[in-house]
């Protein structure tokens, strides 16, 4: 008599789809409505919705170089999103301390992706600042593997895993 295998993780691809389509609506419509680098103030002195795009990663890292760098952030994405559609496959389906941040991470890393591929660069709106210091503007797809990742880490380090406590 064979065992079941226990379910893995793998249900939590729908959040990473969510994400996902999340990210590409909202980037549709900034990309429909707003002009590009003009920002339009949504809270004073924090937040605003400014149309900026990005052909680099991360505070538009390689930005300026002739194109070579969209194939590498793209291989990155996806080499990244492999290894961790594995580990979701190697983890329980109940350990959602796990799977939130690593399906985050998967939504985030392919919706820029997607981005890098239709439009050969990522589409960027949310802009942070105050008074005259901004924050590189970002969208939702990197939030969500900001989040991810800082997600990771906390449960990481502060009890992300049910231990039995020490023998006295």
């Amino acid at each position: 008599m064979s065992k079941l295998p226990k379910p893995n993780a793998l249900v939590w691809l729908l959040l990473s789809v969510a994400v996902i389509g999340l990210d590409q609506l909202t980037k549709a419509i900034v990309r429909a409505t707003l002009v590009p680098y003009m920002p339009q103030a949504v809270i004073p002195h924090l937040l605003n919705w400014t149309l900026a795009f990005n052909r680099g990663a991360a505070f538009s890292f390689l930005a300026g170089s002739s194109g070579w760098q969209t194939w590498l952030f793209g291989s990155l994405a996806l080499v990244i999103s492999a290894g961790l559609v594995v580990w979701l496959a190697r983890t329980p389906r109940r350990d959602w301390r796990t799977a939130l941040p690593v399906a985050f991470i998967i939504g985030g890393a392919l919706g820029n992706l997607i981005d890098r591929l239709v439009h050969g660069q990522v589409t960027d709106f949310i802009q942070v600042y105050w008074h005259t210091w901004s924050f590189a503007a970002f969208n939702l797809a990197d939030s969500a593997i900001t989040v991810g990742a800082v997600l990771l880490i906390a449960f990481g380090l502060f009890g992300g895993h049910d231990h039995p406590a020490p023998r006295q």
